[in-house]
């Protein structure tokens, strides 16, 4: 005899859900959890919090405008100046910042007073020496102090940081006479040898090799690689922020070093720009628009500097060889 089982329509098959019934203990899509925020109004109520009041943020961009006119001003008003005609009144008041009569014959008056292309090329060949060997000197140093273990390694960082606490008038005329023992004087050797390699570049090596891991190094050393292939094959690419750092420095240093040279040089074919630009300043004539256009060439090859390795200036030592 057969028995009629009854099916009860509140029960179902195994992995099969019945429409409009909740599983206890499972949340419906689109709904949230009791006691939990949504994502967008807590993220809205975060960012009001976050938010800077009005006077603040005035205040802000007042600084950041009076910090932009103290430090771009004084570098338009020479580029203006050398580009205003003689007859033209760079003393007025007020002070026009546009010229009326825009010229470049100040800067062919530059050129036709002094060798100013001859001084150039005498400081770039300085300049670049210079870049050159802190780099080099640098990058090699701040590895040693970085990475290596041997005796006197932290005097050696005492030393340099000690370097760095002396003045450089104290220390000239010693540079002076050990120069003349060398029979450097009056030459662009001697103009780049006391300033091959700056004890602060070297800091900023040491702490960026010292920012590097370990483990990629000692990948390298398991697979063979020497201590002057890991730092020219992994270390010194990981660090091309900080390079181009010590080589701005260095470049504008050589560049704009006055006191040095003058002491040291003495043929006026070996002058750099700094000194050259100097005779701008007659006896008994003294052209304002000549020497701002003097100022504007040289300070030209620092902004073209500048422009070429801002990237790797402002990335810094972010940047290495562990990634991802």
């Amino acid at each position: 005899m057969s028995t009629l089982v009854q099916r009860d329509p509140d029960r179902r098959a195994p992995g099969r859900r019945v429409p409009g019934r909740r599983v206890p203990g499972r949340r419906v899509p689109g709904s949230r959890a009791p006691g939990r925020r949504a994502p967008g109004r807590r993220a809205g109520r975060e960012r009001a919090e976050r938010r800077i009041p009005r006077w603040q943020l005035l205040l802000r961009y007042l600084l950041l405008l009076a910090v932009l006119a103290l430090t771009v001003g004084p570098f338009l008003w020479q580029l203006s100046t050398s580009l205003k005609g003689a007859g033209e009144d760079i003393y007025r008041y007020p002070p026009s910042l546009i010229p009326h009569e825009a010229t470049l014959g100040n800067y062919a008056g530059v050129a036709q007073t002094i060798p100013v292309w001859d001084f150039a090329l005498n400081s770039l060949k300085v300049a670049v020496a210079n870049v050159l060997t802190n780099c080099a000197g640098a990058a090699l140093a701040g590895y040693a102090l970085a990475r290596m273990r041997f005796k006197g390694r932290k005097t050696a960082l005492v030393v340099f940081i000690m370097a760095m606490l002396v003045p450089v008038e104290s220390i000239m005329i010693a540079q002076f006479v050990t120069m003349r023992e060398l029979q450097l004087n009056n030459t662009l050797l001697g103009v780049v040898l006391p300033g091959c390699i700056g004890a602060m570049n070297v800091l900023l090596m040491r702490n960026a090799f010292a920012g590097l891991p370990y483990e990629v190094e000692e990948a390298a050393y398991a697979d063979g690689a020497n201590a002057w292939q890991r730092f020219v094959r992994i270390a010194l690419p990981s660090v091309r922020g900080t390079l181009a750092v010590v080589a701005i420095f260095a470049f504008m240093g050589a560049w704009d070093d006055f006191l040095w040279p003058l002491i040291v040089l003495s043929d006026q074919s070996k002058f750099t720009l700094t000194i050259g630009l100097n005779f701008l300043h007659g006896t008994f004539a003294d052209n304002q628009r000549l020497v701002a256009a003097g100022t504007v060439i040289a300070v030209l090859p620092l902004i073209v500097l500048f422009a070429c390795l801002q990237r790797s200036f402002f990335r810094g030592v972010g940047e290495g060889a562990v990634k991802g």
